[in-house]
């Protein structure tokens, strides 16, 4: 599917464990609501506003608060007790993109909901001709007296002017994934503060990073492919903090389980002459304390670490004291998890290792998508809903597909236990310019910072499919060397839509649909299929434009998704990952739009496939992984017959006659035409010598080969013939083998009314019948009727 997907420095997160991080946020929140008070217009508005009428509702969709929506503490890696949400309902303007700041705001938004989205209240397409103006008034709680203030912004989208009091705060702020702060203390006059925020956002008309948005009419409407409505303006929380003079701002948590240790960079604002002392602790019990330089890296000891995973997703409380002399003038809080992720070689592949150990990552394309809030989950429940259903459905994995969720997000990845490939958001199509490329890294450093800290995220992917694509090479090696600690996909979808691979990197990156393909590993790269599936159903009255949606293999029935699906799955199993595979995203966890792949409605209201069969299928994936099993082999050089293993027709046997593939009974007695008909020499496959193909007794040079589903004896010497004439064999039953077609690895050899045919399991062909698929797909390798 086609997917995409300054100062330097890439991309930072964790948090807090599991049941006490809960209870430590809610006291956050409640702290945060009754410190901030709103005045004048902004009382006046939340009292009148009311939101626009989703295009679908989610389960959380009437579960948005007016005054307080996303009430959640936003930066769960490094808190404070004392915070002020400002989301709620601000005055709201729309000019022309080179206007001035209005002389009035006639309408309400509520943020932190892009423009675009019914939860905004506004809900109307907004273009690169348009500039956004907000506004709102607040005042300091009394208590943050003496103490400086910072305004946050999670995410702006794209270029974002903040006023305070009618003065400008700060530079403007360029990018639409990153958050970004101002210290505003400067600029409060002691009662009522006005806040004025103005963004421009000329989405793909611009050069930045966009992701996957696009300008379009906001209600639903027939086409828009893989691209989606755009999402314009303020569209995480905007909040203020007091802090000390001297300040921590950034905690860099590099986890070392071999060492014993945690290695930690802690980075503040005004801290010359500082010291930083950090504890780990678990259950209120310290395990270790440390104190070191600001700005400069030591360590932590934390003795026998208890290990991050995704089954056991442990996370351990940190603490950040910040010292002048022996007063501590700030302190924040942080968790972390302990684990490892590299790449090394496992019976001669390289696989990505977690803890030092190979496991299969098996995951889905997350576009993070809302048909009510667009860019923006509604509620916190419903940004980790998502992450929870991976779970449900066996899922150890998640693919955030070019867009960079809240911090809140990776904060549920880390407590519940997946592995994130992060994308950072591809640029237009087009071939960037110099000014486009420079902002983009610049971001992309900015990215890396904010969440490198996160135990849960194991990857950047730096482009996809060649949006936008450049210097892949050159930037891959940077964004390695800035985070050392994770691997690096150069580019994500190598094999299509005119990319070209950097070369490098820890993984080589194809996308093939239904797939799931060959990808194999190469001397210094894992094999990854970055994207495969889009399997696609629609159910009615969930649907976003109704019999408008499209996917990249209808199937008729849920009976039929979970066949096939299952079978995908099944295939890596059984034939890609003991031939090097080593994870797998499959297209994609919810319905976006027009797209109807997703294993979810685009409403979260069904669930499509049998939750618990999925699971099953993706435990067993992992499962496997952890001791893999070699490749199974069959006796390459000699002659061999293939007999039939369904009950009740085990004397026949797989011959050829008039050029095509049957079964027919072969007895001693048979006369020796038969014989030789029901003869193959097992050879090394054609296409891939890991594999075998099946070359006719009688005539030499002549092979077994599927085309249009049916099987064939012929010959050839094309790529394609030699693809379709190989064929992998699967451990069967009671020693048989199953053979999988080397090019379409889901796909069997399967006997079917006395024919030989290429079976699907879930397909809509009579030949996929499920009755007895797994029998008839089943062979039994004999000693040959003609040596």
């Amino acid at each position: 599917m086609r997917r995409t997907p300054a100062d330097r420095g890439p991309f930072a997160r964790l948090r807090r464990r599991a049941r006490r991080a809960t209870t430590a946020l809610t006291v956050l929140v409640l702290a945060g609501a009754a410190a901030l008070t709103a005045t004048g217009t902004a009382t006046a508005a939340a009292r009148a506003w009311t939101p626009e009428p989703a295009p679908m509702t989610t389960p959380w969709t009437n579960q948005v608060p007016t005054d307080t929506p996303l009430p959640e503490y936003p930066r769960p890696q490094l808190t404070r007790p004392d915070w002020a949400n400002l989301n709620g309902i601000w005055d709201f303007a729309v000019t022309p993109a080179d206007a001035a700041r209005p002389a009035s705001f006639p309408e309400q938004i509520r943020v932190p909901f892009a423009a675009e989205s019914a939860l905004s209240g506004i809900q109307r397409k907004i273009t690169q001709n348009d500039r956004l103006w907000y506004k709102r008034t607040f005042t300091v709680p009394v208590g943050w007296n003496g103490r400086r203030v910072q305004l946050h912004f999670g995410a702006s989208d794209w270029r974002t002017t903040v006023q305070v009091n009618g003065q400008q705060a700060g530079a403007v702020h360029s990018g639409g994934y990153d958050a970004f702060s101002y210290d505003i203390t400067g600029l409060l006059n002691g009662g009522t503060n006005t806040l004025v925020v103005s963004v421009w956002d000329p989405t793909e008309t611009g050069g930045q990073a966009i992701g996957k948005q696009r300008i379009r009419d906001v209600a639903p409407h027939p086409g828009g492919g893989i691209f989606y409505t755009a999402a314009s303006g303020i569209w995480q929380t905007v909040w203020l903090e007091p802090t000390s003079a001297a300040y921590v701002s950034r905690l860099d948590l590099v986890p070392d389980p071999a060492g014993g240790r945690l290695k930690v960079t802690v980075r503040g604002t005004g801290t010359d002459g500082h010291r930083a002392r950090v504890t780990v602790s678990t259950g209120g019990t310290a395990v270790g304390t440390a104190t070191g330089a600001v700005g400069t890296e030591f360590t932590v000891p934390v003795p026998n670490p208890h290990l991050w995973n995704p089954d056991d997703p442990f996370l351990y409380d940190v603490r950040a004291d910040l010292l002048s002399g022996t007063t501590t003038v700030d302190s924040v809080g942080s968790y972390t998890g302990m684990r490892t992720i590299g790449l090394g070689s496992v019976g001669g592949m390289q696989r990505p290792l977690l803890n030092e150990k190979f496991v299969f990552q098996t995951g889905t394309l997350d576009q993070g998508y809302w048909p009510d809030g667009i860019y923006t989950a509604p509620t916190d429940a419903a940004l980790r809903y998502d992450l929870q259903k991976h779970k449900d459905l066996g899922f150890n994995m998640v693919r955030k597909h070019i867009k960079v969720e809240p911090q809140r997000w990776f904060y549920w990845a880390d407590r519940l236990g997946l592995l994130v490939w992060q994308d950072m958001p591809a640029m237009d199509l087009r071939t960037p310019d110099t000014a486009a490329r420079s902002q983009w890294e610049a971001e992309y450093d900015r990215i890396i910072d904010q969440h490198r800290s996160s135990p849960s995220l194991v990857m950047w992917v730096d482009q996809n499919e060649g949006w936008g694509q450049y210097d892949q090479a050159r930037i891959a090696d940077e964004v390695k060397a800035y985070d050392p600690t994770r691997l690096v996909n150069n580019m994500s979808g190598v094999n299509c839509c005119g990319s070209v691979d950097g070369g490098n990197g820890d993984v080589v990156d194809h996308h093939v649909y239904v797939g799931p393909g060959t990808t194999v590993p190469g001397a210094v790269r894992a094999a990854v299929l970055g994207e495969f599936g889009g399997l696609g159903s629609r159910v009615a009255g969930h649907e976003w434009y109704p019999g408008g949606g499209f996917s990249y293999e209808d199937q008729p029935d849920p009976a039929h998704l979970d066949n096939r699906f299952v079978g995908l799955l099944d295939a890596i199993r059984e034939v890609r990952m003991p031939r090097g595979l080593s994870a797998s995203v499959y297209t994609e966890i919810t319905d976006v739009e027009n797209e109807v792949n997703g294993l979810l409605t685009y409403d979260r209201q069904v669930v499509k496939v049998d939750e618990a069969r999925v699971r099953a299928a993706n435990r067993a994936l992992i499962d496997a992984s952890r001791a893999p099993a070699a490749p199974v082999t069959l006796p390459a050089g000699q002659y061999r017959s293939l007999r039939v293993t369904t009950p009740g027709y085990t004397d026949r046997y797989l011959r050829h006659r008039d050029g095509a593939a049957f079964t027919d009974v072969v007895t001693s007695g048979s006369d020796a035409l038969l014989r030789n008909d029901a003869t193959w020499k097992i050879v090394p496959g054609l296409a891939n010598g890991t594999c075998y193909s099946l070359e006719s007794r009688n005539y030499p040079g002549q092979y077994l080969r599927h085309r249009d589903y049916r099987v064939y004896k012929e010959s050839g010497s094309t790529d394609l013939f030699r693809a379709d004439a190989t064929f992998c064999p699967v451990r069967g039953a009671n020693g048989a083998v199953r053979l999988s077609a080397y090019d379409f690895p889901e796909q069997y050899l399967r006997h079917y009314n006395a024919e030989l045919w290429l079976a699907t399991p879930g397909g809509t062909h009579t030949w996929d019948n499920p009755a007895l698929f797994t029998e008839d797909t089943t062979w039994s390798v004999e000693a040959p009727w003609a040596p």
